[in-house]
């Protein structure tokens, strides 16, 4: 098995989970099926390509290193000029930071989406496609180690000027992962996994997850000073 754990930061994201034209929400947090649609971009398909399902099988857990503000955006839609626009109220997550694992037994498939992601295809994106990366992806291969264990070794990713902002020693990191990689804990069903990204039938189907912690130390509490962990050394 190997996983690659992927640091998620953006000046904005957003997440939709399922919303009219009106107002288009947001999870808190990456969803399975947006981070998919990314790998999916990396690697070339297609908005028809069936291979999207194919990455569903990915084993999937993120972890909230900074859950960062949310922020209102108003937007008008003009589909004619001679018709009034239409009013859209969008959802974003602003200055968050996500570190997101995916595992697999087929190594061959990781290594390739580790270098598609190093090398992508097409634009990468948080969500939408108006949120790009903060800058090249900060990535690492972890072999023999599941998407939980690696989430919870892992020292907290969060930005320094946040780290410093906290004042406390600890920071309580939320998870949230397929619910057969935390089989202890209570699972829901949200409606996250890729059935089409295909514009005229575009859906999703439902999949169980459920919700850990991990409790991560932060340097900067005690040191005062540039500590940032390197996702290269830190695992």
């Amino acid at each position: 098995m190997k996983t690659l754990v992927i640091r998620i930061a953006a000046p904005l994201q957003s997440y939709g989970d399922p919303a009219s034209f009106e107002k288009r929400t947001t999870f808190r947090a990456p969803s399975k099926s947006a981070v998919i649609g990314m790998i999916g971009a990396a690697l070339g398909f297609r908005r028809e390509s069936d291979d999207y399902k194919s990455l569903n099988d990915l084993d999937f857990a993120v972890r909230v290193d900074q859950p960062g503000e949310v922020l209102s955006d108003f937007q008008i839609t003009h589909y004619s000029l001679k018709k009034p626009g239409k009013l859209s109220h969008r959802i974003y997550l602003q200055d968050a930071v996500f570190m997101v694992a995916l595992s697999s037994k087929q190594d061959a498939l990781m290594e390739e989406i580790e270098y598609a992601l190093r090398h992508p295809k097409f634009q990468l994106y948080f969500g939408r496609r108006s949120n790009p990366p903060a800058g090249i992806l900060k990535m690492k291969m972890c072999p023999d180690k599941t998407a939980i264990n690696v989430l919870k070794e892992l020292p907290w990713q969060a930005s320094v000027w946040f780290q410093r902002k906290y004042k406390k020693d600890v920071f309580n990191a939320r998870i949230y992962a397929d619910a057969k990689l935390v089989p202890d804990r209570p699972n829901r069903l949200i409606k996250d996994a890729v059935g089409s990204f295909n514009q005229k039938s575009r859906y999703y189907e439902y999949r169980s997850v459920a919700e850990d912690n991990v409790f991560l130390e932060n340097s900067n509490y005690f040191q005062r000073k540039n500590t940032d962990h390197d996702i290269w050394t830190s695992i």
